[in-house]
């Protein structure tokens, strides 16, 4: 299937892949991108402070339905990224989304494709749709 947005930003990675054309570099790539967004967040914790985390054992009642556990479930996210750290959030976020894009285009998929399979298995399994 096609979408504009999607195909032209994964046609766009993989004309501007020169450097990392190897499949090994983008993976790694890829993971790093991934750690790098763990990094942000956790500086805007630690050293910004406009987020924290509270986090703590997950209370679910024993007798409730599978339906009513999102109602009891905590992100142990406070508070909200302030414009410098959500611009680095934003950035990192970003980079991922190049190296997966990268990794599609490399082995010839469809990142679109993919995302509309997941959101069908969503749409089909809900909250069942646990991985």
């Amino acid at each position: 299937m096609k979408d504009v947005l999607f195909d032209e930003f994964q046609d766009s990675v993989g004309k501007s892949l020169i450097r990392h054309k190897s499949i090994l570099d983008v993976m790694t790539k890829y993971q790093e991108s991934a750690a790098r967004i763990n990094r942000a967040i956790a500086k805007a914790t630690t050293s910004c402070g406009c987020v924290s985390v509270n986090a703590h054992k997950q209370r679910v009642p024993p007798d409730i339905s599978l339906e009513e556990v999102a109602n009891y479930m905590e992100s142990h996210v406070h508070g909200h990224l302030c414009e410098n750290c959500q611009d680095i959030v934003e950035s990192e976020i970003g980079n991922s989304l190049f190296y997966l894009a990268a990794l599609c285009e490399l082995l010839d998929l469809n990142l679109y494709d993919i995302m509309l399979k997941e959101l069908k298995k969503l749409r089909t399994l809900g909250i069942y749709n646990i991985s």
